[in-house]
């Protein structure tokens, strides 16, 4: 099996040995939305400050006339509303969550719609459009377990809106593409938001890796590194099993599926992941929302910080991994936007 490495831009690579969980991974499948349910807002995916409000309508749920609508937010107990609407507002804390819209028929039929929203608070912090940024910036990521090697340009198509990576690569290489977004050493939650489309054919892509780097106040740099790791289909993020001074880097496999081999190619998937750290930097991974389905991770904090000696940054990386011996992939990149906090 191919090991990997976190991305850390500026010529420092720190090698990852994979660290599997105990858990096998299992394919999430998002429920079939039913016609019946006419949701008004919001819509899937949609960045949203609690409370935030959902409108829904139904007139029918499997040919039985309505009897009552409801909600429920991720695991919560359903909250009942007699009647054809739902106009309600809802409570939660930040972060990516599941609302279960629901209808009853009057002989006992349930229908159900899904959606997937990210809950900001009022003051977050964000920056949008970070693809556009000119100071992008490609580099070749050693790999000394594979040799790998590879070649990365980058564009900006589609009216200056959207960056199209073109990477090259031999025996699995990986190319990653960083940018500088500025400096805060004081945000502890983050949640990433982006756009990614895979032109065909999406063969050649081994890992796609979405990472954040941050300075604290103590100089030690934070690494939130995450990927869809498409050789143990999982959704992949790391942790240091050492000290910040002696790092022991790992990648951890969560239980969530995932595939970038498996996403559609030739249309648009919004990636959302969302995580937080505390003063120490051990992160807790929370979530992450592949076109609006939701996977809970519910993991305990894991270290991650390392004393690189850099000065206050906050960096976004974005890596393509190579799978086989030789061979290229097209990826676009949109809407990438960062909410901290």
């Amino acid at each position: 099996m191919k090991k990997d490495y976190v991305n850390i831009p500026w010529k420092l690579a720190l090698s990852f040995s994979l660290f599997s969980a105990m858990a096998t991974p299992a394919m999430a499948t998002a429920p079939v939305p039913s016609p019946d349910i006419a949701i008004t807002t919001p819509a899937t995916g949609d960045e949203v400050v609690s409370p935030f409000t959902v409108a829904a309508a139904a007139t029918t749920c499997l040919s039985q006339p309505i009897a009552s609508m409801g909600y429920s937010l991720d695991s919560d107990p359903d909250t009942v509303v007699y009647g054809l609407v739902l106009l309600v507002p809802i409570e939660a804390n930040p972060g990516l969550h599941t609302v279960h819209v629901k209808a009853w028929g009057d002989k006992g039929a349930e229908c159900e719609t899904d959606l997937g929203v990210a809950v900001t608070p009022s003051t977050a912090i964000s920056v949008s459009g970070i693809q556009r940024l000119p100071n992008w910036s490609a580099w070749q990521r050693s790999d000394p377990v594979v040799g790998g090697t590879s070649t990365g340009t980058m564009s900006l198509v589609n009216y200056g809106f959207t960056r199209k990576f073109f990477t090259t690569y031999a025996n699995s290489g990986a190319q990653l593409y960083f940018v500088a977004i500025g400096s805060d050493v004081v945000s502890k939650n983050f949640i990433y938001d982006a756009w990614v489309s895979f032109s065909t054919p999406s063969s050649g892509i081994g890992n796609l890796q979405m990472d954040m780097n941050q300075v604290m106040t103590n100089g030690q740099t934070v690494i939130y590194g995450f990927q869809c790791d498409g050789y143990t289909e999982t959704w992949d993020y790391t942790t240091n099993g050492g000290t910040p001074e002696k790092p022991v880097d790992s990648w951890i496999h969560s239980a969530a599926y995932c595939n970038p081999r498996d996403w559609g190619t030739d249309t648009w998937h919004h990636v959302q992941v969302s995580y937080s750290r505390d003063d120490s930097g051990n992160v807790t991974y929370n979530a992450v929302a592949l076109d609006g389905l939701v996977s809970q991770f519910d993991a305990a904090p894991v270290p991650s910080a390392f004393a690189l000696g850099w000065s206050p940054a906050l960096l976004t990386n974005f890596e393509l991994d190579g799978l086989g011996t030789v061979g290229s992939s097209t990826v676009y990149l949109n809407d990438l936007t960062v909410y901290r906090w």
